[in-house]
């Protein structure tokens, strides 16, 4: 149950950072206004919460595998949204990031580790 929870919050972590940025990006760069700046803005703020419900308490393990979580979050948010097509490199990268979170979140740990 404890890896369900974390792999949800990682997932909520990941919608609430990639569509802050999202958001600000359409914004700034796509002259939506201050709005959806403000609306983005939020969104990442909400994002540094979520983080912190992680079952895990160490902040740098959380941080660094939420990074591999964020680059396959990413590739499909633009999948979803933007409609961008991945070529294999992308989708061999974001498979090698998520190993990367399994193997930091979830590994067998004895002692301090």
């Amino acid at each position: 149950m404890t890896i369900i929870r974390s792999l949800l919050l990682f997932v909520a972590a990941a919608i609430a950072e990639i569509g802050g940025a999202w958001l600000v990006w359409q914004g700034v760069r796509e002259h939506r206004g201050l709005l959806w700046i403000g609306a983005g803005v939020a969104a990442l703020g909400v994002y540094g919460f979520v983080a912190t419900f992680q079952p895990d308490p160490n902040f740098g393990r959380i941080l660094a595998a939420y990074g591999g979580v964020f680059v396959a979050g990413s590739l499909g948010w633009g999948v979803l949204v933007d409609k961008f097509r991945p070529d294999r490199w992308d989708l061999i990268g974001a498979a090698i990031c998520l190993l990367g979170v399994a193997v930091i979140m979830y590994a067998p740990r004895t002692g301090h580790g």
